[in-house]
């Protein structure tokens, strides 16, 4: 985390704009409270990111909302979206003013540089390849697979820079803390993934009860505890082992396995407040 903050800053003075990567389920637990301080007045592009696997009207809340406090935001999909040039054409936009500047003073045909920032897992890779068309940026699903910094040239005059995913020391919120590793920011091996399926399980059955009901035929999920949810998720899926127990460390990992591929559907964590 050191390294990458310490990177961020040295080849800021490079760039003339930051393209900050969010989760759309989780715009705000997924948002660096450090990035802001990195990158100072740097103009900045938020992109709600995984725009398709997120609860459509949750998305447009969180657009307004961000509208509403002066951050520029528009919703992406780094896998499904064709319109990702979209993006380029709104950062030309955001340095319209420079760009004539520089024109004024001769500077014709220079690159628009951009540096592409977020947290682990949030689909920088996946973002970049489908940008410049080409795998240029290593892509997986889970946290830390890129590690170094790597220029990439893109059409229309831009150059990109990909960092590597960065979180922060210490978790004010606890919540935060489970809801990055619910969609596998923070790496399951040093989790305990039954209680984080538990968790998540009561959520699900606060807020999106049907989602339950349809992928795990589990309709009756009122007042019933995270660990009861898990055992039923386990019976449903015949993860019974000997002596009629329940195999519920299968049923966690099966459950985080498909929430984080959206089997279970469009799901948004977080909504703006009232």
């Amino acid at each position: 985390m050191t390294k990458t903050r310490r990177m961020i800053q040295e080849n800021l003075k490079l760039v003339d704009l930051i393209i900050e990567l969010v989760d759309a389920r989780l715009p705000l637990s997924s948002r660096n409270p450090e990035i802001d301080a990195l990158v100072g007045q740097k103009p900045r592009l938020l992109l709600l990111n995984k725009a398709d696997i997120a609860d459509q009207n949750a998305t447009d809340a969180w657009v307004e909302y961000f509208k509403q406090h002066g951050v520029e935001a528009m919703r992406i999909s780094s896998v499904a979206d064709k319109s990702l040039k979209m993006v380029l054409e709104r950062c030309r936009a955001l340095l319209s003013e420079q760009i004539a500047r520089q024109k004024e003073r001769g500077l014709v045909g220079r690159s628009i540089k951009l540096m592409v920032v977020g947290v682990p897992n949030v689909g920088k890779s996946s973002f970049i390849n489908k940008l410049s068309g080409k795998k240029s940026a290593q892509v997986g699903d889970r946290p830390g697979v890129t590690r170094g910094k790597q220029w990439i040239r893109l059409q229309n005059g831009f150059e990109l820079l990909d960092t590597p995913g960065i979180l922060w020391p210490k978790f004010e919120d606890e919540q935060v803390g489970m809801y990055l590793a619910y969609t596998g920011a923070i790496k399951d091996d040093i989790m305990d993934v039954e209680e984080l399926s538990c968790h998540l399980l009561e959520l699900l059955a606060t807020r999106y009860p049907q989602c339950l009901a349809e992928r795990y035929k589990m309709d009756d999920v009122t007042d019933k505890t995270g660990y009861e949810l898990l055992e039923l998720l386990g019976r449903k899926r015949g993860f019974v082992v000997s002596g009629g127990e329940i195999d519920t460390l299968r049923a966690a990992n099966i459950l985080l396995d498909e929430f984080r591929a959206a089997k279970l559907g469009r799901i948004s964590l977080e909504m703006p407040e009232k």
